[in-house]
């Protein structure tokens, strides 16, 4: 196989004919492309403190989330594979509902004050979090398939002003957030969630 095998589909092909950029994505993708991860990539993905997460049900309808925490949350194991813990969230479990019926998923990594991206498309699993992850309830594994660059011209840059204080870290017990605690959600929050015994009346 070479790199652009199943890289682009019909509709992309169309699009590049249409605008005569089927040479440049070509050339894209043996240039910049590639199936593991690189000493640099390990750095920047690793330096992140946010991603968004695409992810797709049976029927390929997507879905897109954000994920965030703090600097070395998302761990790459080694030159294919990277693994990141998923927190306590709304009860959904859209994301992780959609990788439990279709592995396949897609990472954008970005950074926003000295403007970079990077992409990431491969094949998730869910396992079982240790003390390595505190407040996790699930780990997310992901063996890559294709990690590549993309051009950053577009990213507006911005500073990070403040950290999340709900990331979990290790000795420190995060707020309960604020709609946890509003009437309309007291009787239906998991049992363990400590939200249940600090639930006052929902504000208007």
């Amino acid at each position: 196989m070479t790199a652009l095998d199943g890289f682009y589909h019909s509709g992309m092909r169309s699009l590049q004919d249409r605008f005569d950029a089927r040479r440049l994505a070509d050339r894209l993708v043996e240039k910049l492309s590639r199936t593991y991860f690189t000493d640099e990539d390990r750095a920047f993905i690793e330096s992140r403190t946010m991603f968004f997460l695409a992810s797709a049900d049976r029927a390929a309808s997507p879905d897109c989330s954000y994920k965030g925490g703090d600097p070395g949350f998302v761990r790459v194991l080694d030159d294919r594979t990277l693994e990141f813990p998923s927190y306590d969230g709304n009860g959904m479990f859209r994301s992780l509902g959609n990788i439990a019926v279709n592995p396949r998923v897609g990472l954008l990594f970005i950074d926003w004050d000295r403007p970079r991206r990077l992409r990431v498309s491969g094949e998730a699993s869910l396992a079982e979090p240790d003390a390595s992850f505190p407040g996790a309830q699930l780990v997310v594994r992901v063996h890559a398939r294709l990690i590549f660059p993309n051009c950053p011209r577009y990213i507006h840059r911005q500073a990070e002003v403040e950290r999340s204080a709900f990331v979990p870290r290790a000795g420190y017990e995060p707020p309960v957030p604020a709609w946890k605690r509003f009437e309309a959600f007291a009787d239906v929050l998991p049992v363990n969630d400590r939200a249940r015994s600090t639930t006052t009346k929902e504000e208007s």
